[in-house]
């Protein structure tokens, strides 16, 4: 795989922290999560150094976290997660309680071992109720590549995807050995870029294994490589994950000493 070129900015840490900042999903999908969990995820997601893209929670918590937040940051929630079934009553259930939350984003799960077993009209029928059940939000698209291994299974999932309406495409969900990779994210971003309907306005969402601002510049140097530019918008390109907030913190006020931020599975 081709290096993505050094980006400029890349060479200004701060600024590269205030970008992945910008892009970041904060996310807390613990079995355990409580409201008081969340209040404090919300309270992290709107602090002094600025505000998160959106904060990722269970169906069950959604309309507690969109309580705790001003407008501008939005709230997703997931359906299917995280072990991406075929059972497209219990994901539209998911997806219709987040709508009912006032949620703005559904993070749906594949159903990866399906496409496996090479049964993609399964794939088909579960993405499309959900994209159904979900009129205006934006619909994320889990592939858990970790899992699919192969680039052609990965290259197929993401034209399933794409083909039911994603307005994503997401790695992985954190909950699986093998989180997002630079391989992984090269054939999805590629199948963006390789459809006409696609190639302008649907994004992508490097997730899981992202730790440091380092490590988000990688993908955000990919995604410009093959989107451009104008694709590093929070419309356009994500981080899901939780772990790398102490990090920004760190770098954009090195002084001060980050506040633990709840683990994620991210």
């Amino acid at each position: 795989m081709n290096t993505p070129q050094t980006l400029p900015w890349s060479l200004d840490l701060p600024a590269s922290a205030r970008l992945t900042l910008a892009c970041l999903d904060l996310t807390s999908l613990n079995d355990g999560d409580t409201e008081a969990d969340i209040a404090q995820l919300c309270q992290r997601a709107q602090g002094p150094m600025g505000s998160v893209a959106a904060v990722c929670v269970w169906p069950r918590l959604a309309a507690f976290a969109r309580a705790q937040l001003p407008a501008h940051i939005g709230v997703a929630a997931v359906a299917n997660f995280p072990h991406g079934h075929t059972d497209v009553d219990a994901a539209v259930r998911d997806t219709l309680q987040i709508v009912q939350a006032g949620a703005q984003e559904v993070d749906v799960v594949l159903p990866y071992r399906a496409l496996m077993a090479g049964d993609e009209a399964a794939v088909t029928r579960l993405l499309t109720a959900v994209r159904q059940a979900c009129p205006g939000l934006v619909l994320k698209v889990i592939l858990e590549t970790g899992e699919l291994k192969t680039p052609a299974l990965i290259e197929r999932a993401c034209q399933l995807a794409l083909a039911a309406g994603a307005d994503f495409l997401k790695t992985s969900t954190g909950k699986t050995a093998t989180h997002a990779t630079p391989e992984a994210a090269q054939i999805m971003l590629n199948a963006i870029a390789a459809s006409p309907a696609a190639r302008d306005k649907v994004g992508f969402k490097p997730s899981g294994g992202i730790r440091t601002v380092q490590d988000a510049i990688f993908y955000e140097a990919l995604t410009q490589q093959i989107l451009g530019a104008e694709a590093l918008t929070p419309k356009r390109f994500r981080i899901g994950a939780s772990s790398i907030f102490g990090h920004i913190e760190s770098v954009l006020n090195p002084t001060a000493t980050p506040a633990a931020v709840p683990s994620s599975g991210y």
